[in-house]
């Protein structure tokens, strides 16, 4: 009998070894199964900041290629405005000769059809001018002002209010869109 006690005794204590045994497997499952989450959290938290991290810079990316657009689109116009702007500052010789030319016409006597032909295509080249922007500086009696009158002479002025006042337009002035580009060349009273 004592045999067979001392096989119950190893059988329990086979039974009590295989118990810690699975309850050591379990707790190394736990602990893995944890350190398994952690890893996961960890993971999920690197990909969710990454994708922060990547749709700030797509957010960055469209407002500058926005910004690219927009001042792609600015360049293009003031491109056309300065390519119209030295045409129109070209042809601007053209129209003082033009009024030099009906100046002499309106003297001279007999060339009714000159003055006629000569006027009809001035006031077409003035119109389409205008038409694009341009627009004459008034200066006569008018305050001198740096800003749109060049002083090419200055001479006694005719009357007291004329003093510091524009007397003659010796070349006119003229604007396209409201900026100078050409200084009405003036005669100034004292």
């Amino acid at each position: 009998m004592s045999h067979k006690n001392k096989k119950e005794l190893t059988s329990e204590e086979v039974m009590d070894e295989e118990k810690k045994s699975v309850e050591q497997s379990q707790e190394a499952a736990a602990k893995e199964a944890e350190s398994a989450e952690e890893s996961a959290e960890n993971a999920l938290q690197k990909a969710v900041d990454e994708l922060k991290a990547q749709k700030k810079e797509y957010h960055y990316l469209m407002a500058e290629f926005d910004n690219f657009r927009r001042r792609s689109a600015q360049e293009k116009l003031e491109l056309v405005d300065t390519a119209a702007k030295g045409v129109i500052k070209d042809l601007l010789p053209v129209v003082d000769d033009f009024e030099r030319a009906l100046d002499a016409l309106s003297k001279a006597e007999g060339s009714e059809a000159a003055k006629e032909g000569t006027e009809l295509i001035y006031k077409k080249l003035v119109g389409i001018l205008k038409s694009k922007g341009l627009e004459e500086i008034e200066a006569v009696g008018k305050e001198f002002d740096t800003d749109e009158h060049e002083a090419v002479a200055q001479i006694p002025a005719p009357k007291e209010e004329s003093k510091g006042k524009v007397v003659e337009v010796v070349q006119k002035g003229y604007k396209l869109g409201g900026k100078v580009i050409r200084f009405a060349k003036v005669v100034i009273g004292i």
